[in-house]
């Protein structure tokens, strides 16, 4: 159970104030045409290994852009803004795909991994990323997302754990609220068995899906379904982790670490090669210190702030999120920490399971059913209800922030739950059938330019592109310097990096 209880965990009013976030954005970058751009990441935008706030994801096509941690929401979308603005003015001709499926994709091996230079730590992201593609396919590394990194100062690992246990439990309800990913372009499932329907010639759909990249197309894998990793606590967790993280497991052996020249394939034939291959709609995470593990840091310092992953880009908003969305996310994280949270269990995680493929693939099925403990509720229903416990949590949020801009985003999450036509993934729908003449790639390439012209039109100061520029060169300048600074042949930089002692903590009693 969570050892929060409802009363101190709501007051005093500060506390509510001092709510940290930040968000981290992928998204492809594309040609005019809706095809994959498989240019190397821009000049302009300074080294994705050091830069502080642009950098990639799993392709050198995928950016990802970074805030810093705010108190204010309006802040953290400002700054998201900014960033954006900064990166789409660096593009070219190029633009930012505004979907979390992508666009027109190339053949798996044309699709480019992310390059970093040089150094070790650099070479071995590469190595990393070319793992991912070997075990899963390059095309489902090329999904984008947008994750909320949120803290409360005080809590303890237990309390995030309980959170965390929570949201899993209630996952369904931000897939069915945010989900905006019901269609992808046939490329992305050319050659794969797949349970979609042709909307026509070019777009593959599920007429009442929320969001196919948190369904079984999207980020997932037989591999890690093996894992029934347990929340109940940071040291059943980090000991879970442990053991996928140092076990070989026999498909990924058979691929090799090299291949037959000698290059590398994967950084090792465990389950995981590192801890951010473990999949999730949630993470416990901890900030790292150069060269440090991040199983480490958590069993070393405890868990510091979660990572919510099951986020989809919303076309329709300029960065893919809105500040009303980051409210509502702010009220129910809230509410799954102060209530209670009864240990997780094998069987409850794979219903969890089941439940967030439905609530993915079939949200909006009408009378659709969830699992809930030994029976079934609709989706519906058990979403009402929770909303019903987030309004008392909204209005104390209101009342510091003295605003009714929390009650506003629960109250607008009621009528989506009311109105399945006002979700995102079917307004997205509705667009690709209605304008579009059922081509998800040409629905999104409207929006990407709509999107992109948007940003290009927004001022920005001669000061603030002399700081953006000053940032990229700085950038260039700490990826040089790590370079220069390696003296250990990478074969022992690896080898070093991944041995199972650094994932060990040495102080006791921080699994709490």
């Amino acid at each position: 159970m969570n050892h929060i209880s409802q009363g101190p965990m709501l007051a005093p009013a500060k506390r509510l104030t001092d709510i940290r976030r930040g968000l981290e954005k992928e998204s492809l970058r594309s040609q005019e045409t809706g095809r994959l751009a498989t240019t190397p990441h821009p000049a302009a935008l300074g080294s994705a290994l050091t830069h502080p706030h642009i950098t990639t994801d799993f392709s050198e096509s995928q950016v990802e852009l970074i805030t810093g941690v705010h108190t204010g929401v309006q802040a953290c979308m400002d700054e998201l803004v900014a960033v954006q603005q900064f990166t789409m003015r660096s593009l070219g001709e190029e633009m930012l795909w505004v979907s979390s499926m992508p666009c027109g994709l190339p053949a798996d091996d044309e699709i480019p991994l992310g390059q970093y230079g040089s150094s070790n730590v650099g070479r071995a992201k590469t190595v990393y990323r070319s793992g991912l593609g070997w075990r899963y396919g390059r095309r489902m590394q090329t999904i984008s997302g947008i994750h909320y990194n949120w803290s409360l100062p005080g809590l303890s690992s237990a309390d995030y754990f309980g959170l965390i246990r929570n949201f899993r439990r209630h996952a369904f309800l931000p897939l069915y609220l945010f989900g905006a990913s019901p269609a992808v372009c046939s490329s992305f499932v050319a050659g794969r068995e797949h349970p979609l329907q042709a909307l026509n010639q070019s777009t593959m759909y599920l007429p009442h899906a929320t969001s196919l990249r948190m369904g079984r197309l999207g980020y997932q894998s037989d591999a890690q379904a093996s894992l029934a990793v347990s929340y109940n606590s940071l040291s059943g967790y980090a000991a879970s982790l442990q053991q996928a993280l140092t076990q070989p497991y026999a498909a990924y052996e058979a691929m090799g670490v090299k291949g037959p020249q000698g290059e590398y394939r994967q950084l090792q034939t465990t389950l995981l090669q590192i801890e951010n291959e473990f999949y999730g709609t949630i993470r416990p995470k901890r900030v790292i210190f150069p060269g440090e593990r991040p199983l480490h840091a958590l069993r070393e310092r405890g868990v510091e702030y979660v990572e919510v992953r099951l986020m989809d880009l919303d076309p329709f908003e300029p960065v893919g999120i809105t500040a009303q969305t980051l409210r509502f996310l702010d009220v129910f994280l809230l509410h799954c920490l102060q209530s209670e949270s009864p240990m997780d269990t094998p069987q409850e995680i794979a219903a969890i399971g089941r439940n967030q493929h439905r609530a993915a693939e079939r949200g909006r099925e009408p009378g659709l059913e969830l699992e809930q403990g030994q029976g079934a509720v609709t989706l519906t229903a058990w979403g009402l209800e929770l909303v019903q416990q987030l309004k008392p949590i909204a209005a104390e949020l209101d009342a510091a922030h003295d605003c009714q801009d929390y009650s506003a985003a629960v109250l607008a999450a009621e009528q989506v739950l009311l109105h399945p036509d006002t979700t995102p993934s079917a307004r997205v729908l509705k667009a690709i059938q209605t304008d579009f003449d059922g081509s998800f790639v040409e629905f999104v390439r409207a929006q990407s330019q709509k999107t992109r012209q948007a940003m290009l039109e927004l001022p920005m100061s001669g000061a603030q592109a002399a700081d953006w520029a000053a940032q990229s060169a700085q950038s260039l300048r700490d990826q040089a310097d790590m370079e220069a600074a390696d003296s250990m042949p990478f074969d022992i930089y690896l080898q070093e990096y991944l041995s199972p002692k650094r994932l060990v903590a040495k102080a006791q009693g921080a699994t709490a």
